[in-house]
């Protein structure tokens, strides 16, 4: 927990270090929500090929972040985390090319009552 899902735009492999990224955003996310550890935390990269923003003028990227925790979390501490994410998908993005608009988003949800988790042999 948390299980963090990016999809980003094919456009952005060049400007963002996915590495680096989930590694801030583990932080970030650790020092917002005292429920959250970074080692806790599990993120996943999806590249999505194709996009259309708007009416497709070109020089538009897209990323969005999936964000699901446990339950529990006041209103105010998810939209807190929601900011705290975007902020890093923002610094992450900062450095795309003249021209180009990020359509940045955040949506953070709630596992289900149903959520389980292993860690295979060696794990804690």
């Amino acid at each position: 927990m948390p299980q963090i899902l990016v999809s980003y735009d094919a456009s952005l492999d060049d400007v963002l270090d996915r590495r680096a990224f989930a590694r801030e955003l583990h932080t970030v996310a650790a020092e917002t929500d005292e429920g959250i550890t970074v080692g806790g935390c599990r993120t996943r990269f999806q590249r999505v090929e194709e996009t259309v923003v708007g009416d497709d003028r070109p020089g538009q990227a897209l990323i969005h972040l999936e964000f699901a925790i446990l339950p529990g979390r006041t209103e105010g501490a998810k939209r807190a985390l929601g900011a705290a994410a975007l902020g890093v998908l923002r610094r992450h993005t900062a450095t795309v090319p003249p021209g180009t608009v990020v359509h940045a988003s955040v949506d953070v949800t709630e596992l289900g009552t149903a959520y389980t988790a292993y860690q295979g042999p060696g794990g804690a």
